[in-house]
């Protein structure tokens, strides 16, 4: 496949920047003001518990949703300007395509209404089949297909036009561990391309690999966001592990102390290993060996988790 025209001829500015955008239906509001800006050439995770309004701003984005009000830009325009609209693609959730269908012939009709030419469709198909892991089966209509293989034409199609941004939501969703971890070499090959990858899911772990940065959405309102590498070790963690468990007594003075004891495993959060001497001491003047000291950082998971939970209960 071809790199598309942003990597030809660079352009400045983020792919995505979102000023301000809300959506009210009836007294709800879905989204309460979002603003965010997702940098060209990279993967950008969209998290947050179901109903935090992920799919909302994505279909605004798209204009599938009309907002509220919106102020923003893609790729340099509106958001909604019609030109700009040609250079993206899009996986939505649980997609569906008409069951009559080969997987091939779902490609051809999306090349067709998204304007590429009968030559150039004929061209890309074939690649793009290829990509997806689709070439054996693409002769096979799409009403036989497991969930995992429709997702598979699902992003092919969403890169039938060689699209500059590629929103996708959830597109994991109902994959094999194994078809996990090609998508994920699928969404790393589009960046390598210059693409700009908007991905929408539940799935942390699967975010953390991929992402460069993210936001967490809660109640219509980003909560956190920032580079992936930032938010994991915005406080660092220490953790010690002893042979067999921390004596009693130690464990009581070393959880009033403000530390976390569980078993074998002391956890201390701190800027330096300065705080971890002490207790290095205490452990060795109460005869207990250490077996490991390691620094450990957050997961993405655990940030999110202390966002929502940051939130009160009604975000998580």
């Amino acid at each position: 496949m071809s790199k598309p025209r942003s990597t030809l001829d660079p352009m400045t500015g983020p792919a995505v920047d979102i000023e301000y955008v809300r959506k009210r239906y009836g007294g709800t509001e879905a989204l309460a003001g979002v603003s965010l800006s997702v940098p060209r050439g990279s993967v950008f995770g969209l998290l947050g518990p179901n109903g935090a309004g992920k799919s909302t701003l994505v279909k605004v984005l798209l204009t599938i949703v009309r907002p509220t009000e919106c102020r923003g830009t893609m790729l340099g325009a509106r958001i909604g300007d019609r030109k700009t609209l040609a250079k993206v693609g899009y996986l939505p959730e649980h997609a569906r395509f008409p069951g009559y269908l080969t997987g091939r012939q779902v490609l051809e009709h999306s090349a067709g209404l998204a304007g590429v030419s009968a030559a150039e469709t004929r061209k890309r198909i074939p690649a793009l089949l290829e990509l997806v892991g689709a070439a054996s089966w693409a002769h096979l209509k799409v009403g036989t297909y497991s969930k995992g293989m429709g997702q598979r034409i699902g992003l092919a199609q969403a890169l039938v036009n060689e699209p500059e941004v590629v929103f996708l939501d959830e597109p994991t969703d109902g994959v094999d561990p194994e078809g996990r971890i090609e998508i994920r070499k699928m969404i790393e090959r589009m960046r390598a391309e210059g693409r700009t990858v908007f991905v929408n899911s539940h799935l942390l772990a699967e975010v953390e690999q991929v992402a460069d940065q993210v936001a967490i959405l809660a109640r219509g309102r980003v909560i956190e966001s920032g580079p992936v590498a930032q938010l994991t070790r915005r406080a660092r963690r220490y953790e010690i592990r002893t042979l067999g468990p921390v004596p009693l007594e130690l464990r009581d003075r070393l959880t009033s102390g403000g530390l976390s004891v569980a078993g074998d495993s002391i956890a201390l959060e701190a800027d330096d290993a300065t705080p971890v001497q002490p207790v290095i001491d205490a452990l060795r003047a109460a005869g207990v060996t250490i077996r490991e000291i390691k620094e450990a950082r957050y997961s993405l998971e655990e940030i999110f988790l202390q966002a929502l939970k940051g939130q009160g209960k009604e975000a998580a």
